[in-house]
């Protein structure tokens, strides 16, 4: 009687811990009973919120899933625009379930399921968004027309149980032989402007030398000419006081003019002087007089 006691008692506590079961903050569960999902009397799928739950043990089983916002990154996916351009588009997409039990039967509750068959849709959102602009609407302006037109795209994500909040395109490139082409030939533009604008510098440079030289050639022969107008005017003034020294005291003047050629012709021990003893020349040192 004691043993069947205990048995009863841990069939029971097994059963008891088996019915409980916990949703944590930021899930929801839905409860799978023989296969389907469990609905209320109005025929409505049964979603439990946060807290703890019961179910019937053995019959009942629990399918957790994440309520919470979800970012779908995949990998960059070529696109094709009006003018039949090639471009690699990088995006992702925000999203969360809407329907917990559409999501569920859609997709078995999981989420890598999920993802691929939402990232098929909205990548032929944007497919046909990018097909129908060309390369400069797409960079220039439209982007937020793009997107939006993506997001709508992508509503049909609905028969999934999944409701898209937003779809942002973060990169748009080129492919790499195209962008590759594309720089070598801005680099071949560039080249040639600097080029240009080499050669026009550089003639510039010339122009402003020429001018620069042909300034320097004035300024030095205006300075020539300035410099020989003084001297010529300092050869008159000196002239000038010159013979006003000699028409004051003519004697005196030839007396000192003898003295610096004694001077000059005497400089050196070495000078010999041939001359005539009754030249002029000697005649202010026979006497002062000069006679």
């Amino acid at each position: 009687m004691k043993t069947f006691s205990m048995i009863l008692i841990v069939v029971f506590a097994f059963m008891t811990f088996s019915s409980l079961f916990v949703v944590n903050e930021g899930q929801r569960s839905i409860v799978i009973q023989f296969g389907k999902v469990k609905r209320d009397d109005a025929g409505a799928p049964v979603v439990n919120e946060p807290g703890l739950h019961f179910k019937l043990p053995l019959v009942e089983k629990v399918k957790t899933l994440d309520a919470r916002i979800q970012t779908l990154d995949g990998e960059p996916d070529r696109f094709v625009t009006v003018e039949k351009k090639d471009l690699i588009v990088d995006s992702f997409v925000k999203w969360r379930i809407s329907d917990f039990a559409k999501f569920y039967l859609s997709t078995g509750g999981n989420k890598l399921n999920a993802e691929t068959l939402l990232e098929q849709k909205v990548n032929n959102g944007l497919r046909t968004a990018f097909g129908s602009r060309t390369i400069k609407e797409i960079v220039s302006g439209e982007r937020q027309e793009l997107m939006q037109q993506a997001i709508q795209a992508a509503k049909s994500s609905s028969d999934l149980g999944i409701e898209v909040l937003d779809v942002r395109v973060k990169q748009i490139n080129l492919p790499v032989r195209v962008s590759n082409s594309i720089f070598e030939r801005m680099r071949t533009e560039r080249q040639e402007v600097a080029k240009a604008h080499r050669s026009e510098g550089r003639e510039k440079a010339e122009i402003i030398r020429a001018d620069v030289d042909a300034r320097i050639t004035v300024m030095l022969a205006e300075a020539e000419r300035e410099a020989q107008t003084l001297r010529g005017e300092g050869d008159a003034l000196a002239a000038k006081v010159y013979a006003d020294a000699f028409n004051k005291n003519p004697e005196f003047f030839a007396f000192v003019r003898s003295l610096e050629a004694y001077k000059n012709s005497f400089n050196s021990k070495n000078d010999i002087l041939v001359i005539q003893p009754d030249s002029d020349f000697f005649r202010y040192m026979k006497s002062t007089s000069g006679k």
